[in-house]
């Protein structure tokens, strides 16, 4: 690598990874951990199935990581990132409902 190549990533660094530095960041960092927890609990169900499973921890990590992601997203006035994180949370919060619905069995109109 010439010395200028080397100068160039190291700016790149500085403006990404220092200048940008503050509080939101660190959220956004901790919301993909969040995030990708997520297919990491699916994987290992998965794994220790021998079969695609997707736990209801998997929607609990999409809730939370997709909330957190979110927020991000309104601090940072980006419209695209909003639009898709709201939509998400819709999708889990409502495969959630699923989940607890068959948990709790039928409802009998007659109680």
């Amino acid at each position: 690598m010439t010395a200028s190549v080397i100068t160039e990533i190291q700016a790149w660094f500085q403006a990404v990874f220092v200048e940008q530095f503050d509080v939101w960041v660190i959220l956004g960092f901790v919301a993909q951990a969040m995030f990708m927890m997520r297919f990491v609990v699916q994987w290992i169900a998965s794994e220790r199935a021998g079969r695609s499973i997707v736990p209801v921890a998997f929607w609990f990590f999409s809730v939370a990581g997709g909330a957190l992601l979110l927020t991000y997203a309104i601090i940072r006035k980006d419209p695209v990132f909003i639009a898709g994180q709201g939509l998400g949370l819709l999708i889990y919060f409502r495969n959630l409902w699923f989940i607890f619905r068959e948990a709790r069995g039928p409802i009998d109109p007659m109680k």
